[in-house]
């Protein structure tokens, strides 16, 4: 029987980084997935869903701003199985990587479904059902979630679809309602609207991307309602028929109680995830299903312990990454603390791009603390003019007393990048002095977070 001294069970973001940092360590690591090195992440998620979002970025820039640009095109077209095809060749490409990132940490991949044993074991079942037992002094379980299926509306892979079906679909639907407006729902509608299909997002909340800051969710709406696509805000599922021909959805506004329905060809269902336990479970203390856990990322059995999405919100690959180095570091070393997830970005890749870290407007009331705020319009930025893509701001939130960034919110073109700036501040405890005495190359999308800081007290120069 192989010995290790720590087996992880689950090849995505929390575990395949948790699995190298081991190696790193020098211990010797063994990782188990049943799918491909990477994960959901990795193979269904992340990286394939943004291939897809860059081909219709680029399509609906050529389609409805090539006049701007000076470019005349004729006879544009699509082949949906190519714009399909390129989105799975990088994922394929990417967990490639993976495995060679194994075989450079000399960390054994072992395929199959990983479940716990008595003892300080682990059992991986392999595809032909064989068994085999493997013996370790620690286990990391990183075996994530899965798109959660609403009671009365099942999955078919067909017509009633998770995001795994709908990265892949065979065929572009000719209409897709899509019930969840979180960062899946958004990500799609967009890419489904830009290639023409009739989309329509049904969202209980009262408005889209309801985590986020109420200016951006606005803003978005609005962009979103001149891209063509229909929004349903506070407004509930209470019945759903699947046919031949589709989807029907009756649906019911919750301020109103007003009724309707809702048909499309394809119904996409994005209302959040669903913990995946490894096998032999039952003896782990649980939480709304996920692995309860404590300081140092220990599970109620001894020397096992639990990152990621499986251990509940906020579902993010990098969180779980983080929190699988926080875990292995504590692990092999008593004397290092693991941080738990605090300050972290969250990121959505429709178009307007949309990024925040830290606290909202609205947190800061509940909170009751005081709060200046600097806001910069990307149609002031020349950066922004220049490539033709002047959609949404940059807002700050800023505390004028010690003058530290309580929040950070931008919606527009590489707000997911320009997030990482907001979010180095706010780890490091930068004040907004600090972000106006740092010199920003011009011209530059990183500008407007200089003059956002600058508006706050009203120094701004550019608005």
């Amino acid at each position: 029987m192989a010995s290790y001294d720590l087996i992880v069970i689950g090849g995505g973001p929390a575990g395949y980084v948790g699995a190298i940092r081991a190696a790193q360590l020098g211990k010797k690591v063994a990782c188990v997935e049943n799918d491909r090195a990477g994960g959901t992440c990795l193979n269904w998620g992340c990286i394939p869903t943004k291939a897809l979002l860059k081909n219709a970025e680029l399509y609906q820039t050529l389609t409805q701003k090539a006049d701007l640009f000076g470019l005349k095109i004729e006879g544009l077209s699509y082949e949906w199985d190519k714009v399909i095809g390129r989105s799975r060749s990088v994922s394929d490409k990417l967990a490639g990587g993976i495995e060679f990132l194994f075989k450079k940490n000399k960390i054994d991949y072992i395929r199959g479904t990983g479940g716990l044993a008595a003892n300080g074991k682990v059992e991986v079942t392999d595809a032909d059902g064989k068994k085999e037992l493997y013996s370790t002094d620690n286990i990391l379980i990183a075996t994530g979630c899965v798109s959660r299926e609403l009671p009365f509306l099942p999955f078919d892979k067909e017509k009633v679809i998770g995001s795994k079906e709908a990265m892949m679909i065979p065929e572009q639907p000719e209409s897709i309602v899509i019930i969840g407006a979180g960062a899946i729902g958004v990500e799609f509608a967009y890419f489904f609207n830009a290639f023409g299909t009739k989309v329509t997002i049904v969202e209980m909340e009262d408005r889209l991307l309801p985590v986020e800051d109420r200016d951006v969710s606005a803003a978005l709406a609005k962009s979103f309602k001149k891209q063509g696509i229909e929004i349903l805000t506070s407004t509930k599922t209470t019945e759903a028929k699947v046919g031949d021909n589709g989807v029907s959805l009756s649906v019911e506004n919750i301020d109103s109680g007003k009724s309707s329905t809702v048909e499309a060809a394809v119904c996409l269902v994005a209302v959040g995830v669903a913990p995946v336990l490894p096998a032999n479970a039952e003896q782990l203390k649980l939480e709304r299903g996920f692995i309860n856990i404590g300081d140092r990322y220990e599970t109620n059995i001894p020397n096992v312990y639990a990152v990621g999405d499986i251990i509940g919100p906020p579902w993010l690959a990098h969180t779980a990454s983080f929190e699988a180095i926080q875990a292995v570091e504590g692990m092999f070393d008593s004397e290092f603390t693991p941080k738990k997830v605090s300050i972290f970005p969250g990121c959505t890749y429709c178009h307007p791009e949309v990024a925040s870290v830290g606290l909202t407007e609205e947190a800061c009331k509940e909170k009751g603390l005081e709060y200046k705020v600097g806001k910069f319009p990307f149609q002031a930025s020349g950066r922004a003019q220049a490539v033709a893509d002047d959609e949404g701001f940059v807002k700050i939130l800023i505390d004028p007393k010690y003058g530290e960034i309580l929040g950070a919110h931008i919606i527009g073109s590489g707000a997911t990048e320009l997030i990482a700036e907001m979010g180095l501040a706010i780890t490091t405890e930068s004040t907004f002095e600090d972000i106006e005495a740092t010199i920003h190359a011009h011209p530059t999308l990183a500008e407007a977070i200089h003059e956002a800081t600058s508006d706050a007290f009203g120094h701004a120069i550019h608005i």
